[in-house]
């Protein structure tokens, strides 16, 4: 790999970074407010008030959808490097 083509990799690699956390963060938002009881915040994990069920249940679905939308746009920003250099991108 040219160390052109890897330069250009490691600046989208941190865009698709941050833009898949804020994308997971406001679809995780969303469901949760449609899911959880009346609350539009998810629970805090150390507020002891939240029943134990209900903040793993918070839990598990944040995991699922930042590691689906993690590994899509990971999936997606490789292809489109593929396309524009023609060549597999780093490890």
């Amino acid at each position: 790999m040219s160390k052109i083509a890897r330069s250009l990799y490691t600046p989208l690699s941190v865009a698709t970074g941050v833009g898949g956390g804020l994308l997971a963060g406001a679809i995780f938002g969303q469901i949760w407010k449609r899911i959880g009881d009346n609350d539009a915040e998810p629970p805090d994990p150390k507020d002891l008030t939240q029943s134990t069920k209900t903040v793993i249940l918070a839990a598990a679905i944040q995991g699922l959808i930042m590691g689906l939308v993690r590994a899509g746009l990971q999936r997606a920003s490789a292809h489109g490097y593929q396309a524009m250099t023609n060549e597999l991108p780093p490890a």
